[in-house]
């Protein structure tokens, strides 16, 4: 089995796997089905040594792209569907509880913790539009959850992250927020505007050999957690917004879409934005994983 054609190839590869270490079962199905697939696409492209030399050229340079502001594998991903994908293999949903979708490669850590109906505003753009965000987090019988820690982010008025943007305040756009005893939860952000990923670099090479486009409508991120519950990673998006059915990144899904209305005067922002989500129990996520 050691000397290679092109028809044994594949099981050799797949052969050697622990032949001079330890592979955990997990690990030798993960490079079972890779190695198989792997081939099968280069069998099936009838793949030239050339574009493979060009393939590596192109993970090298994605690489060297990586920092704490850009996850380029990540936006790679995206653009490809993959990471929409594995959220749904990894958080299927079951029951009443929300459905999650991409973290997306601009994400910060340790965003400002502000109180209830704080402001995530550090600058103001002549555009904007003011919206007072709220809603309750409730488990799956209905009842709020307090203490529930919400991380938000979005895009500024001109499209971009505060991280991709040297004009905007550090966190610009970010925060971290409580859910009351109630479960409600409550922070002034603004609209948040439709908006390209970014096009240059190899996200933008993907984005052209597969002559699709850039874009994305306005969305909200989450992140919801409290010990004792499935974290939520999660989007909300704005029903009037443009590409909402055809997202660069196959986020979009039809129960975190919502709509904004006027606010009333005494929330002192234009615009009201009301979303709830249901958290599931983590005892009840291990009793479906171990079915």
């Amino acid at each position: 089995m050691g000397i290679v054609t092109q028809d044994n190839i594949t099981d050799v590869v797949i052969a050697s796997l622990g032949k001079h270490g330890t592979v955990t079962d997990r690990e030798r199905q993960i490079m079972t089905s890779l190695i198989k697939h792997l081939h099968g696409f280069i069998k099936d492209v009838k793949l030239q040594h050339s574009e493979f030399l060009a393939a590596c050229d192109y993970l090298a340079r994605a690489g060297k792209l990586c920092n704490e502001n850009r996850q380029e594998f990540i936006l790679l991903g995206d653009i490809l569907g993959v990471e929409v994908l594995v959220d749904m293999m990894t958080n299927p949903v079951d029951g009443n509880e929300s459905e999650s979708t991409v973290l997306g490669p601009f994400y910060r850590e340790n965003p400002p913790v502000l109180p209830k109906g704080g402001t995530i505003i550090q600058k103001h753009y002549d555009n904007e539009e003011t919206a007072y965000f709220e809603g309750y987090i409730r488990d799956e019988a209905g009842r709020g959850v307090a203490g529930v820690t919400l991380d938000v982010w979005e895009d500024a008025p001109n499209g971009m992250y505060e991280n991709l943007d040297p004009d905007q305040p550090d966190y610009n756009l970010r925060g971290r927020f409580e859910t009351d005893e109630n479960g409600h939860y409550a922070f002034v952000a603004v609209r948040p505007v439709p908006y390209p990923i970014p096009e240059d670099e190899t996200a933008g090479e993907l984005l052209r050999f597969m002559g699709h486009h850039p874009n994305r409508p306005g969305h909200m991120h989450f992140i919801i957690s409290k010990d004792g519950y499935r974290p939520l990673i999660s989007q909300i998006y704005d029903a009037e917004s443009k590409w909402l059915e055809d997202d660069s990144v196959f986020a979009v899904k039809q129960s975190l879409i919502g709509k904004f209305k006027p606010a009333p005067a005494h929330l002192g922002t234009k615009l009201h934005f009301e979303f709830d989500f249901v958290l599931k129990a983590q005892a009840a996520v291990q009793a479906v994983a171990a079915e």
